[in-house]
């Protein structure tokens, strides 16, 4: 289970648009304005783009990391029951069904070697799920990782959720000393909002040395080589590539339990890549 370092928490009015934002931020933060867009995915069309995405499919046991070496109890498949574009709108839909052997069936795509990136905004407006055991993510690993292996090849979390908490959403890096349960993190929460009800963006901005985690174009924590718990190698000055998927189970979340309700689906709108 990932160690939550600290809350920041929004505050949304239901009868005009205001906000209030609290957190505790260092006021020497880096702030860039990227506008230059370099990656535009608007989910047009009724397939997925397979010139920027592959499916990754299986039980994690082709990698040799059964449940992708975090306890994940799904089968990823690249079938329509689990991965839709229709109407602009990318759909995962994690199902309770037996499958290859797993109990349950989901979906993850990727953009290795098709588009990876170093530095920018990277952003993606989404609609999350709910209910105990789901575990959907906007995320990024190293492009080196078949060299040197996680968590040497870094891994920058956008967007993690666990689905029994329905106002939060949860921003990391791991690396080398400071990964799995001791991952860099934050948890940004909505006091009277929750984020199964509507759409929201997620985003940072990365730069050498930086990255800056957004909720919804709010800036709610910076990581840098100097935070206290990044306690080894800072290895993201380099390319990365994006994941986005939707796991049931796993060591962050716990299984699935009877009053989960399935199928239970993540709504991507657009992801858009900035420099």
């Amino acid at each position: 289970m990932k160690k939550t370092k600290m809350i920041c928490s929004m505050l949304v009015t239901s009868v005009i648009a205001a906000s209030l934002f609290s957190c505790d931020l260092d006021e020497t933060q880096t702030v860039t304005t990227l506008d230059n867009l370099v990656m535009q995915e608007d989910f047009d069309g009724t397939e997925l783009n397979s010139e920027l995405w592959s499916f990754e499919l299986g039980d994690g046991s082709e990698e040799g990391l059964p449940g992708w070496g975090n306890n994940e109890l799904q089968y990823y498949t690249d079938r329509e029951e689990n991965l839709k574009v229709e109407e602009g709108v990318m759909t995962i839909t994690a199902r309770k069904e037996s499958f290859q052997g797993s109990n349950y069936t989901s979906a993850r795509i990727i953009t290795k070697a098709k588009f990876e990136k170093q530095y920018g905004r990277i952003e993606a407006r989404m609609k999350l799920p709910w209910g105990t055991g789901l575990w959907p993510a906007f995320w990024m690993l190293g492009t080196d990782i078949d060299q040197v292996g996680w968590p040497q090849t870094g891994e920058i979390d956008i967007m993690e959720y666990d689905g029994s908490e329905p106002n939060v959403v949860h921003g990391s890096v791991h690396g080398p000393g400071y990964s799995g349960g001791n991952a860099v993190t934050k948890s940004y929460e909505f006091i009277n909002d929750r984020l199964d009800t509507g759409f929201h963006t997620y985003g940072i901005e990365w730069g050498e040395n930086y990255i800056n985690y957004y909720v919804d174009d709010v800036l709610y924590n910076q990581i840098t080589p100097e935070n206290e718990d990044v306690t080894g190698e800072w290895v993201f000055n380099k390319p990365f590539y994006i994941i986005i998927n939707m796991a049931v189970g796993g060591s962050f979340v716990g299984p699935p339990n009877a009053d989960t309700v399935f199928p239970q689906t993540l709504e991507v709108d657009y992801v858009r890549v900035y420099e």
